[in-house]
């Protein structure tokens, strides 16, 4: 029974190591994903702005 108890043990806490791996993998990544779409976001602002910019030069409305 010890035995048992002692091998259960060890399985859960092999699980639960690999399962604190893969929350931090994941954490990791929706960090850069949350980078990426901040500066996605950003480069579209500045469009927009130069475009808003070049149609009141022109005499153009904002579609």
């Amino acid at each position: 029974m010890k035995e048992q108890l002692e091998q259960r043990l060890k399985e859960l806490k092999a699980e639960f190591e690999s399962g604190q791996k893969m929350l931090a993998e994941s954490e990791a990544r929706q960090a850069s994903l949350r980078e990426s779409l901040l500066r996605i976001s950003g480069a579209i602002q500045v469009l927009e702005e130069e475009l808003g910019k070049y149609n009141s030069d022109n005499g153009e409305t904002v579609q």
